[in-house]
């Protein structure tokens, strides 16, 4: 019985938690990031590699989740993976690679607003 509870507690808090993170996802503002950290350790552990689009900094998502991120001033999408935490500048839910911004149509600029939605 104890076993059972804690599985339904555990759900309930997992299912707040990424519905709390998803909705502060929508419609935020994107960076990106690359030359300075290329080859450095991400927070999962793997080396970060500025020409992998698949490289993707969220705060809260777990490590895995494939996101669809989309550029709102242009319509470009990007499907990618969280790789690493951040972006730790206020008001940035997302940091995508170089490659990544690339496809997103906006690596001039250095930041976009997005959509992020988790792709199942």
């Amino acid at each position: 019985m104890i076993k059972k509870v804690c599985v339904v507690l555990g759900m309930v808090i997992s299912m707040t938690g990424a519905t709390t993170t998803q909705a502060r996802a929508e419609g935020c503002i994107a960076s990106w990031y690359g030359p300075g950290f290329d080859g450095r350790f991400m927070a999962n552990g793997k080396r970060f590699n500025q020409n992998n689009p698949n490289h993707l900094a969220h705060k809260t998502f777990p490590f895995g989740t494939r996101l669809l991120i989309t550029n709102l001033n242009n319509g470009k999408t990007l499907k990618s993976t969280v790789t690493d935490r951040g972006p730790f500048v206020k008001g940035r839910c997302v940091d995508v690679s170089r490659a990544g911004a690339v496809k997103l149509g906006f690596i001039s600029r250095g930041h976009t607003r997005v959509r992020v939605q988790v792709v199942k």
